[in-house]
């Protein structure tokens, strides 16, 4: 019998799927894997954590109409409880620390320690963006080395440090195109974006004023160039291209891609969301590439900022160099490093579209970079390409007889392998595959994305997972795919481990519940009067 506590919850064994052998709990608990309610059901409005002392006769008049009017509805818990709460929560999270975490296109990889130790050195954690300039010259250094390793690794003129994340990088790239185009006088409308290309490509475009029309991709999961060709003309703006491709692919023909649109009057924007497995290997500013962001948090370290906050520079050829974003920074006639803002930067960059920020980038991701950078080397950064590579490939062959590989005869892949839900048993999809992983300890791969191929299954293993970790992960997902390919029933109500079953997706998602509300009893009275509530 399941005993309700002070507040009236009750854990439901049901609902927990913490099944398995053994007699159930009163606590619903199971050892160490313990059952957590909401924190409103475990602390009550009639009490608090906190004392305060007698209010005054009157709080704060200058409120006016803003003063609160009825009594804060947080729960009431001690410190402890809190404490409490949160770390059993966190006990139920996977993280990168934990596993593997093979989402396809995310390069989700270890995070060096040494990184964060720098990141919270003295003179890095705790300066303030409005500091004076000659107290942050060691910040400017940093930023200016960065600037130096990105425009190497990646063979282009300038870079803009400003942009927060990825998609931001690519608004900024896509803003930089505009103005070259504008400077010139030449009003074009289109931007082509491929099928493979990354989601948030043509919603950037489209934000940018710019109408998108999608270029199809082959057989063989690249673009089709000679539908690109056929495509380009005075209204075409430019392309927005991924390489590698969201189907874990190298765009062979990435060079006569550039030359086609350069030769139409456009430009190439190349999404770098996946430079991880080319980084030390291919330099896209050869391939043609006009702009590209890198997303700091993920090809060097910190995969998706730790949670945190992203950082996505944005690489500029020689002819989008001029039309990069303030501020930036420059050495003065003394040799001080100084922050570039809009006046000064009439001098110096006049064709400039202006601000993306009010301050300049992420200085935490910055550090981060830069450590990752000078600890692993060119050598190093180049193995991390290999490396990636090897895994992806290793994954992609181990798994290719019992998963369908629908580009697996088109070559190796670069670093994520893809498949589908094709040859499963009838009634099986790719949501049955990666709910069974989850009961094998295992975060699902990125699912259903690619759209170009129908139940997709995306996996990056990344170059930080060891031979023993991937085949760990590849023995799990044969046997969970073994169960879906032979229809076993018990697949279709997993995760039975997990701290929560199945949920009803398509309901949660139409129509999901934001908001405690505290039950009532039969006779429509809170639970909370019951216990001295009011």
């Amino acid at each position: 019998m399941n005993a309700p506590n002070q507040s009236g919850w009750k854990p439901e064994m049901g609902e927990a799927g913490t099944s398995g052998s053994g007699p159930a709990t009163a606590s619903g608990n199971r050892a160490l894997q313990l059952e957590e309610p909401l924190i409103f059901e475990l602390g009550t409005r009639a009490n608090c954590g906190v004392d305060f002392g007698q209010e005054p006769g009157e709080v704060a008049p200058e409120l006016g109409k803003h003063l609160r009017k009825e009594p804060l509805t947080l729960p009431g818990l001690t410190e402890p409880e809190t404490v409490r709460h949160y770390t059993r929560l966190s006990r139920q999270n996977y993280a990168i620390d934990l596993g593997p975490f093979p989402l396809g296109s995310c390069t989700m990889k270890h995070n060096p320690r040494l990184n964060e130790k720098v990141a919270r050195m003295p003179g890095f954690a705790d300066i303030h963006p409005l500091q004076p300039m000659d107290t942050v010259q060691g910040a400017f250094e940093v930023i200016e080395q960065l600037s130096e390793w990105l425009c190497k690794l990646t063979g282009m003129s300038a870079v803009a440090m400003t942009p927060k994340a990825g998609a931001h990088g690519e608004l900024c790239g896509i803003l930089a195109i505009r103005a070259a185009l504008e400077a010139r006088g030449d009003a074009r409308e289109v931007i082509l974006c491929p099928e493979s290309a990354h989601g948030t490509n043509p919603a950037t475009a489209a934000f940018a004023g710019y109408r998108v029309e999608d270029i199809p991709a082959t057989k063989e999961g690249r673009v089709d160039l000679e539908a690109l060709k056929a495509r380009l003309g005075p209204d075409v703006a430019g392309v927005m291209i991924t390489n590698p491709n969201t189907c874990g692919l190298f765009e062979r023909d990435m060079k006569a891609i550039s030359e086609a649109v350069h030769a139409a009057g456009g430009l190439v924007y190349c999404d770098g969301a996946n430079f991880n497995a080319i980084v030390g290997k291919v330099r896209p500013g050869d391939l043609g590439v006009d702009a590209m962001h890198i997303n700091l948090h993920k090809t060097f370290s910190t995969p998706h900022g730790g949670g945190g906050p992203g950082s996505g520079p944005v690489v500029l050829s020689e002819a989008l160099a001029p039309f990069a974003p303030t501020p930036f920074v420059r050495r003065d006639e003394r040799g001080r490093m100084r922050l570039v803002e809009e006046r000064a930067a009439k001098d110096l960059l006049p064709d400039s579209f202006g601000r993306m920020t009010a301050f300049h980038g992420q200085m935490g991701m910055f550090t981060r970079a830069l450590t990752y950078m000078l600890s692993h080397g060119a050598d190093g950064l180049r193995q991390v390409a290999e490396d990636s590579v090897l895994n992806a490939n290793y994954i992609l062959r181990s798994l290719e007889d019992v998963l369908d590989a629908p580009y697996g005869a088109s070559g190796p892949c670069m670093h994520e392998a893809l498949f589908s839900d094709r040859g499963l048993a009838e009634g099986f999809s790719t949501l049955d595959i990666a709910k069974g992983l989850i009961d094998e300890g295992y975060h699902p791969m990125t699912v259903y994305f690619p759209l170009v191929v129908h139940g997709a299954m995306l996996v990056e293993p990344t170059e930080t997972e060891s031979k023993q970790g991937l085949d760990r992960l590849i023995a799990s997902l044969r046997a969970v795919a073994e169960r879906a390919k032979a229809g076993d029933e018990s697949l279709k109500s997993a995760p039975h481990y997990a701290p929560r079953r199945r949920l009803d997706e398509t309901l949660a998602a139409r129509k999901p519940v934001l908001t405690w509300e505290e039950p009532e009893t039969p006779a429509g009275i809170p639970v909370a009067s019951e216990i001295g509530g009011s």
